[in-house]
């Protein structure tokens, strides 16, 4: 998915340059760099002043969401923070600086140029789509293989929509740069990181002779920016990303990444409340208007639902990471926020990939992630996900980040054969779906050395694999 594991091989990282606002003359004594703050009312509304005592605070409006309650703004104020909760309204108001989830996912570019293979199904790559068999996605295909009538949103780094397996399902007026904090349009060239373009490929690459094919080929794909060229996540545009979904038909999202850049997200920490309650709101508002979240577990090979030692948090700005305990009252955002759909990853030997964060009450399902270590199938893919990758080009890469776009893409295919159904309905026929994967023996130890150790809890529900392997079969033929 996105976390902890990730080596960016044959390509450049690009640094993004943030816009600058300017707030007003500031003196000397409170002047410093421009930051940007999350503002959190106490009710799910803005007051109509707030540009103005925002502008008095020392600040500028960037964008405001009043379904949740949530405004975004930019201050070079030192005092920026203190004045603004002043105003009773105000529940907490936190700068994002230091606030960011880095991508950190195992990616590697391929030449695939060459490649001409002739295979029983799919497009010329499907030969190295271990993937989409383990989860009979070509049996799913000769039901339905998507609809255009149903819209999946990618909340990533955004996708390379030119690229000829994505372009034909690529739905422009839906789609969004959310990077600011305010929605803007995704422009050409939007995804420098590659992360977003290759969930997307898994998604809803088309099957049109090229490349390779996704799990729902004919559905329509939004790509909404919420990454940036480095992979960094910022709390605005991840409540942005949320709040477009749900104002723009969307049904199923996709969120291969955790935001914040606490892994575990405090509710009794003033430095994470603001934020934290920010991101839940947007997401709960999304899923009120009946978006599918789907989300990855994570990369950490640790057990959510224990008490944990988080020594990866913040990890913005580089160097920030410090050990401490959290318990059971802090939360991974998305994939902890109830009704999020979180999705484990596997490899090509349907066990548990050794990378794989998992855990009872917040895994729901699995999908193929990869496994390079110990799981390769011998098809050339050495056990990543092959998919999409900015540039006209394709790439492996493993993680919870590969496993969740899967998952959203068996949802996809259940709307395109059976029609809308509410989110929570739609969830249900995910799971109940899904292949049970029993326990394998504990402690599961796939190297043998000890490095990954895990305990498996649970029966036909477990921790590992939630209510089973997500298959795309089984969800356009279900009959309940």
């Amino acid at each position: 998915m996105y976390k902890k594991i990730y080596a960016l091989m044959a390509f450049a990282i690009v640094v993004s340059l943030l816009f600058i606002y300017s707030p007003g003359a500031l003196s000397k004594a409170e002047a410093s760099e421009l930051e940007t703050y999350i503002v959190l009312y106490k009710k799910n509304a803005v007051p109509s002043d707030t540009a103005k005592v925002i502008a008095k605070a020392g600040g500028t409006l960037v964008y405001s969401y009043g379904q949740i309650g949530v405004a975004i703004a930019q201050s070079s104020s030192t005092t920026f923070r203190s004045q603004l909760m002043k105003d009773k309204r105000v529940e907490g108001v936190s700068k994002t600086s230091g606030f960011a989830s880095s991508l950190n996912e195992e990616l590697e570019v391929v030449d695939v140029a060459m490649e001409t293979a002739l295979n029983s199904w799919g497009d010329p790559l499907s030969n190295r789509q271990w993937d989409m068999r383990q989860i009979h996605v070509p049996e799913a295909h000769e039901v339905n293989s998507g609809s255009p009538s149903v819209l999946v949103g990618d909340i990533d780094t955004g996708l390379d929509f030119t690229h000829p397996d994505l372009a034909p399902n690529y739905d422009a007026a839906n789609s969004v740069d959310c990077t600011s904090g305010a929605p803007a349009p995704l422009l050409p060239g939007n995804d420098v990181n590659g992360h977003g373009t290759h969930t997307a490929g898994t998604i809803a690459a088309a099957a049109n002779g090229v490349g390779i094919v996704g799990v729902a080929p004919n559905v329509k794909i939004a790509g909404i920016k919420a990454g940036n060229d480095d992979g960094y996540f910022f709390p605005e545009a991840v409540v942005c990303a949320f709040m477009w979904a749900g104002s723009h038909g969307i049904q199923v999202t996709n969120n291969s990444y955790y935001a914040d850049p606490w892994l575990f997200n405090c509710r009794n920490d003033a430095e994470q409340r603001a934020i934290w309650k920010a991101e839940q709101r947007a997401i709960r508002w999304a899923m009120s208007q009946g978006v599918l979240v789907v989300a990855a577990q994570g990369n950490e090979n640790i057990d959510l639902s224990k008490k944990n030692t988080d020594s990866t948090s913040p990890d913005y700005p580089p160097g920030s990471a410090m050990e401490r305990e959290v318990t059971n009252a802090c939360v991974v955002i998305p994939v902890e926020i109830s009704g999020v759909v979180g999705v484990t990853a596997n490899g090509a030997m349907l066990q548990k990939a050794y990378y794989s964060s998992y855990g009872v009450g917040v895994a729901q399902v699995t999908a193929p992630g990869g496994d390079r270590r110990f799981q390769d199938p011998g098809d050339g893919s050495r056990g990543y996900v092959l998919s999409t990758y900015p540039g006209n080009r394709y790439a492996l890469a493993q993680g919870t980040s590969m496993a969740s776009p899967h998952a959203a893409g068996v949802a996809a295919l259940a709307l395109s054969q059976f029609g809308p159904m509410p989110q929570g309905s739609l969830q249900a026929w995910l799971t109940q779906t899904a292949d049970p994967q029993p326990c394998p023996p504990n402690p599961f130890d796939p190297g043998g050395a000890g490095a990954w150790l895990a305990t498996c809890v649970g029966g036909d529900y477990n921790g590992f694999y939630g209510h089973g392997q997500v298959d795309a079969y089984n969800a356009v033929t279900y009959m309940p």
